[in-house]
């Protein structure tokens, strides 16, 4: 449960129950209870309006989830004309590198600075 281990969840307990006592402890129990439940509830409740939603213009969960692979079909497409194939432009790069390296290892004699 969220990487803590027993120890650490008994000494946060012992805390809490030094903070707020013994007789606070159920209600902030409780308290924390209601409110995971009303997440839960408008949780539950923005997912149907979206569910509805969706079947008054038509579509179903299939039919989004044909539009979603549709979207990344075409966004490989795009990725693949811009760069076209990886393999070439690394060779490329590589061979540009290459080029660079022999060019500086051609250049004999000391460096000198330019003023």
């Amino acid at each position: 449960m969220f990487g803590i281990g027993g120890g650490e969840l008994i000494f946060i307990l012992f805390i809490v129950l030094m903070l707020f006592g013994s007789d606070k402890v159920p209600e902030i129990a409780r308290t924390m209870g209601k409110a995971m439940a009303q997440l839960k509830n408008a949780t539950n409740d923005i997912k149907s309006e979206i569910q509805k939603g969706a079947e008054a213009n038509g579509l179903d969960a299939k039919s989004l989830t044909d539009i979603t692979g549709n979207i990344n079909a075409e966004i490989n497409n795009a990725k693949t004309n811009l760069l076209g194939d990886t393999n070439t432009l690394l060779g490329d790069t590589t061979n540009e590198i290459e080029k660079v390296k022999e060019d500086i290892d051609s250049i004999s004699g000391p460096v000198k600075r330019q003023r």
